[in-house]
């Protein structure tokens, strides 16, 4: 072979390895620009969760009732008694409002379809149990965002918590019990059922008597022996339309709720734990 063919042999050979380098530098670059697309998608993705975390549980949604009218924009911060929103708390009710109406209200309204989310609420040192809700998650990719939040679960239904200071018409001495009292008409045991509710820890170290101001004699203690105390049958109107009930304890701060809940209440959830602020983690988990 001459000179020339093997300068053609050589080229041809040169050229090959031209394509092949081409060719691996060309597959190099789409693999990375696919890394860069995907961590652009992973970081926008997660910074999208963490501000959604941070609207929800800081704003009560709009409009003020969204959850009864099951429209709007959610929002699950709770608003107190004196209207003032709680920062980095959840209202259980709102939080359920979701369950129901998890796609229109979370995936229409929130993300505007453009990805799955669930979200979890964990009460910490707490004998509830967790709730779960939205889209089952079937990716092997999920971003999740963790926040500590206050959550109230049915606190809504709490008349006196003996944790605060009360009144009482026995002149007790409130470094050693726990009084209060609370005013109820006959209309209202037809609509709702009140309840005694008592930290677990406390009920047989714990005694109690129930009367009213109409009563004259003192009643005698007795022994809590049951974490719920039922209250309507307890209470005698006499001759009256309502009737003022004073409940005496014989601790400081006793660890037990007075609350009324509506004849139709899940009664397997007439717990202490679930009727008090507990300390929850929210978790908002999303993916494509």
């Amino acid at each position: 072979m001459d000179s020339k063919g093997n300068i053609s042999i050589e080229i041809g050979i040169i050229l090959i390895i031209i394509v092949l380098i081409a060719g691996t530098v060309l597959s190099l670059s789409e693999i990375s620009t696919q890394k860069i697309v995907r961590q652009t998608e992973n970081e926008h993705i997660q910074t999208f969760i963490e501000e959604a975390v941070v609207n929800l549980i800081n704003n009560p949604g709009t409009p003020e009732n969204w959850e009864v009218k099951k429209k709007g924009t959610p929002g699950l911060a709770i608003v107190n008694e004196e209207g003032k929103v709680i920062p980095n708390s959840i209202s259980y009710t709102k939080f359920l409002a979701l369950k129901g109406n998890y796609k229109k209200l979370v995936t229409r309204t929130l993300f505007d379809s453009k990805i799955k989310t669930s979200m979890e609420l964990i009460p910490h040192e707490s004998s509830v149990s967790s709730v779960k809700i939205g889209n089952s998650e079937k990716s092997n990719v999920i971003h999740s965002v963790n926040r500590l939040v206050k959550c109230d679960f049915y606190k809504k239904y709490v008349i006196k918590d003996f944790q605060n200071e009360g009144k009482c018409n026995h002149n007790h001495d409130q470094t050693s019990h726990s009084c209060n009292y609370f005013k109820v008409f006959k209309g209202n045991l037809r609509a709702s059922d009140y309840y005694l509710l008592i930290d677990d820890k406390e009920k047989y170290d714990l005694k109690y008597y129930i009367g009213t101001t109409r009563l004259a004699k003192d009643k005698s203690w007795e022994n809590v022996v049951s974490d719920e105390i039922y209250l309507n049958d307890e209470i005698n109107f006499y001759d009256d339309k309502n009737a003022v009930v004073f409940i005496h304890f014989n601790h400081q701060k006793a660890k037990a709720l007075l609350v009324s809940v509506p004849k139709t209440f899940d009664k397997n959830k007439l717990e202490y734990d679930y009727f008090r602020t507990n300390d929850c983690e929210f978790i908002l988990r999303a993916w494509y």
